[in-house]
């Protein structure tokens, strides 16, 4: 269940993620006065991109932290299936992990998550709801973000699809960040028991 909505703004005010977004306090108290339960109050993408994001994840004590190899973790960008509004905020209603997807590929996923009428997370979006609500992220629970994908010049899609994740400590992770949550990726075509599909019923504008 998601903390109540000035909750939410009061959480995304501490954090600085208003700052960086360029979004006053009153502003982004302002859009939280919806009466829309069990929403994520979500800063658009253009205005706090993953990067600036993920070292604001935090678990058991361990900061977040995009893996080494996805430098380009910004150009994966919202994907037709998964377009936000153009308001700086807005919501996002119906969360699901996606866990019943587990051990499918993105590849798969995406038509199943489309017939049941629902769109995929981008990966800002993930981001926030484990901002808000940390232990949505469990070890041997986790969540692939498939409304983010990256483009090549030709306008192909890039095989890497972004996940969110619990690292290991090991390989490039380095043992420090044993534990951390981890801003990754995964081949489209590849399947991982611990990674389900997070979606959402439906996104939904507020002024900010």
């Amino acid at each position: 269940m998601l903390p109540p909505l000035d909750q939410q703004a009061e959480r995304l005010i501490a954090l600085g993620i208003g700052d960086i977004a360029g979004i006053s306090p009153a502003a982004i108290r302002a859009a939280a006065t919806s009466r829309t339960e069990n929403s994520l109050l979500t800063i658009h993408e253009k205005y706090a991109p993953a990067s600036s994001l993920a070292h604001l994840l935090e678990r058991q004590g361990k900061h977040g932290f995009v893996v080494t190899d996805m430098t380009d973790v910004d150009q994966f960008t919202p994907t037709e299936h998964a377009v936000p509004p153009d308001n700086p905020v807005y919501l996002l209603e119906d969360l699901d992990r996606g866990d019943a997807m587990s051990n499918w590929s993105p590849d798969e996923a995406l038509p199943a998550i489309l017939e049941a009428g629902r769109t995929p997370l981008t990966l800002t979006e993930g981001i926030h709801w484990l901002l808000q609500c940390p232990d949505v992220l469990e070890r041997g629970h986790c969540f692939m973000t498939i409304g983010s994908r990256l483009r090549k010049p030709n306008g192909a899609l890039d095989t890497r699809t972004p996940a969110l994740w619990i690292s290991n400590g090991t390989g490039r992770d380095g043992k420090d960040n044993r534990n951390a949550p981890k801003v990754g990726w995964c081949w489209a075509g590849n399947r991982h028991t611990w990674l389900g599909f997070a979606s959402a019923n439906t996104r939904i504008p507020i002024n900010a």
